[in-house]
């Protein structure tokens, strides 16, 4: 089964904001008028309706594409020091 890639066809904002929106809800677990407020802070006046709205119909597809990125063999990790007393 492939999932065809979301149209952004008659919407008022660009794709990447609207992208943006759905990631920063989703992410991090924000609620609809703090996402509202930070992007009022960036000069972006949306409403948190639509952000509701655009989670709605847009988040599976976000968070379907979060869960299915893997690490590939490129990817750098970095170990912090840990140190733990007993």
């Amino acid at each position: 089964m492939t999932s065809t890639p979301f149209s952004y066809k008659r919407h008022r904002f660009p794709a990447e904001i609207i992208a943006h929106v759905v990631w920063l809800y989703h992410r991090f677990s924000l609620s609809l008028r703090e996402v509202e407020e930070m992007l009022l802070e960036r000069g972006i006046t949306l409403s948190y309706e639509t952000i509701r709205k655009w989670g709605i119909k847009l988040g599976p597809t976000y968070i379907r594409q979060l869960r299915c990125k893997r690490a590939s063999d490129s990817d750098v990790w970095y170990l912090d020091e840990v140190v733990i007393k007993i």
